[in-house]
């Protein structure tokens, strides 16, 4: 149980004293990029979805 409380004694050391956290400006344009990224990608999972449903309707017309 020892190694325990060190390990969490020194996780919580390196946070507060090694780790460089990022600046709110920063912070907020890292946020954007994920966003738009994630509009994007969706955006064209989507488009991808559409066209496909689409053409399986279309297969599936022929077929009956």
């Amino acid at each position: 149980m020892a190694k325990f409380g060190v390990f969490v004694k020194d996780s919580y050391k390196e946070l507060m004293e090694k780790v460089t956290w990022p600046k709110w400006d920063e912070l907020q344009q890292s946020t954007m990029v994920v966003l738009g990224g994630t509009v994007l990608i969706t955006a064209i999972v989507a488009l991808m979805d559409f066209i496909s449903n689409g053409v399986l309707k279309f297969i599936y017309s022929l077929l009956n």
